[in-house]
């Protein structure tokens, strides 16, 4: 299913670790616009789903995209929310969007066959089935909740 949610634990975690040198927003967008090319697959019933979007120079490019949508957007919608953020600086933005994409091509590559993570350097994915996808999906669930409670804890530390 494109644009799983389960890859925000990811994010949660990096968020809470990275704390303002991570946009979650835009690890976030990161994520939709990599899973891009696969919905269209699936619409067009295309016999490979992740293609180049799901590669490294795919991730690259798609991350450079994500940080130029994905800034402006951001501030848009925290002031748009009335949402107290740190400035969002096109270092975060591009930070954030490389992490987002990489992380999204290295956790589907271990579950996802038709994928080719390191073309052209190399053919194949070699990271099939690393680990199962039930292991898989119960890291991404540990990481959310390690990231959701330490986020939680900074901010009720910050407003004591």
């Amino acid at each position: 299913m494109p644009f799983t949610p389960i890859h925000l634990g990811a994010g949660l975690a990096v968020k809470a670790v990275g704390r303002q040198q991570v946009s979650l927003l835009i690890f976030a967008g990161s994520q939709v616009l990599m899973d891009i090319e696969p919905l269209l697959g699936i619409i067009n019933g295309w016999p490979v789903l992740h293609g180049l979007s799901h590669t490294l120079g795919g991730a690259l490019i798609i991350a450079m995209l994500a940080a130029l949508i994905g800034k402006p957007l951001s501030q848009w919608l925290l002031r748009w929310l009335k949402l107290p953020a740190q400035r969002l600086t096109w270092r975060v933005a591009l930070l954030s969007a490389l992490i987002g994409t990489l992380s999204h091509i290295g956790l589907d590559a271990i579950m996802h066959s038709d994928m080719n993570p390191f073309w052209p350097i190399q053919n194949g994915n070699s990271w099939l089935g690393l680990i199962t996808i039930d292991q898989l999906h119960l890291l991404c669930l540990g990481l959310g909740l390690f990231g959701a409670t330490v986020i939680v804890i900074q901010h009720k530390m910050r407003r004591e």
